[in-house]
């Protein structure tokens, strides 16, 4: 069986989605820089969680929050690569795409800076 073709038995098929998918985890934050960067942020609020002693709720809302903003941004990621990969050279409508997909990570991003001053203004 060819690595890129399907494995249709249970078991072995999810063991190869979820290498696949951990592949593409460590791509995205090894080579985009939005993404080390949120991640960067995201080990902040985690250390602050720690610190502040955060409740059980706070760290569901929190990590919830971080992997919205990581998913959003690893499908904003994948639309540029799609876009730029069809249509290389400048187009108003892949220009028009990107900007959505952009303006998808930003309403994530904002959600997750209201939520981190929700839990840590009041404990400041």
């Amino acid at each position: 069986m060819s690595e890129f073709q399907r494995d249709k038995r249970f078991l072995t098929g999810r063991f190869k989605s979820i290498g696949f998918a951990i592949k593409g985890a460590l791509k995205l934050a090894t080579t985009e820089h939005s993404v080390m960067v949120q991640l960067s942020v995201a080990f902040l609020a985690i250390l602050a969680g720690f610190y502040f002693k955060i409740s059980r709720e706070e760290w569901m809302v929190q990590t919830l929050a971080t992997g919205l903003v990581l998913g959003v941004e690893g499908l904003n990621t994948a639309a540029e690569k799609i876009a730029d990969f069809i249509h290389p050279d400048y187009h108003k409508k892949i220009g028009f795409i990107k900007d959505i997909a952009a303006g998808a990570v930003f309403f994530a991003a904002l959600t997750a800076i209201a939520i981190a001053c929700l839990i840590y203004i009041p404990k400041i």
